[in-house]
């Protein structure tokens, strides 16, 4: 599993390159965020793996009379399903087309984040 790969190597990367965690946190949060597309000026996307059950999606843009606008989604793992919540505002489970989504952007992720923040060839899932 991914999560066991990232805890072991983030704390070797941590030890040997005087990184935080949170440090690296950050690093594979960016490149979380580059894998839905392309972002345009003013905008800002983060998606990364905050513990072994949560994962977080950040999104931040400008509408066209300048005012910020930000979403944090967070999605829960669990053994029955897994929960989106947005804002403070609702919990709810996701549907299956959304899962399947979920796990195709974590697949992305851990593969982009093995090679690009570990200097690691990523494993299959």
């Amino acid at each position: 599993m991914p999560l066991k790969f990232f805890k072991k190597h983030a704390q070797k990367w941590v030890w040997r390159s005087g990184l935080t965690e949170r440090d690296l946190i950050k690093k594979e949060a960016a490149i979380g965020g580059q894998l839905f597309g392309k972002l345009e000026p003013g905008q800002e996307r983060q998606f990364f793996c905050l513990d072994e059950h949560t994962w977080v999606w950040y999104e931040s843009w400008f509408d066209e009379k300048g005012q910020k606008h930000e979403l944090t989604t967070r999605y829960e793992i669990r053994s029955n399903g897994i929960i989106k919540v947005q804002g403070n505002l609702d919990y709810h489970f996701v549907s299956d087309n959304e899962a399947q989504n979920l796990f195709k952007a974590i697949s992305l992720y851990y593969q982009y984040v093995s090679a690009y923040v570990y200097n690691q060839t990523p494993q299959a899932i």
